[in-house]
């Protein structure tokens, strides 16, 4: 694709889900750039909630289509009160869709106690209250949405 023109390109993209585009943002810098197309995440919002609600959410100020769609997708996944969730290994304070602030990273933890422990518990992360709570909570989150949605199905 590195001989391809732009338009082509996108072209290609448009071919994509928001899942599938977002996971083509990894593939390299170029790709990165192109699945940015605030276009693209335009007609992926305009298909999954409608033209009505895409006149209603269009950006302001600084913020593109694809952060509008991402934190409606939250708000989908997650609900609109505060919330803390866990996405992978990280814990965020959610309020609206909108991640507010990153709490705690279990990678983080970890690789400080791994460069700092000597002996016997290497490797093993020692969290303290707090951190334990919020992955508690932010694992219950994830229970209780999976449980959730297995419902519905």
């Amino acid at each position: 694709m590195e001989e391809l023109p732009v338009e082509l390109c996108l072209k290609i993209f448009c071919f994509l889900d928001y899942q599938n585009l977002s996971v083509a943002q990894q593939v390299c810098r170029k790709w990165n750039v192109l699945g940015s197309d605030n276009d693209l995440w335009a007609n992926l919002f305009k298909e999954r909630w409608g033209e009505t609600r895409s006149e209603f959410h269009t950006p302001v100020e600084s913020k593109t289509w694809k952060e509008v769609f991402e934190v409606q997708d939250r708000c989908d996944r997650v609900g609109l009160g505060l919330k803390i969730i866990r996405e992978g290994v990280d814990c965020y304070l959610v309020y609206q869709g909108e991640v507010k602030r990153h709490l705690c990273s279990r990678r983080q933890r970890k690789q400080q106690n791994e460069h700092n422990q000597e002996g016997s518990r290497v490797g093993r992360p020692s969290y303290g209250i707090l951190e334990k709570i919020l992955f508690f909570i932010g694992d219950l989150e994830v229970a209780s949405n999976e449980a959730k949605r297995s419902r519905l199905m």
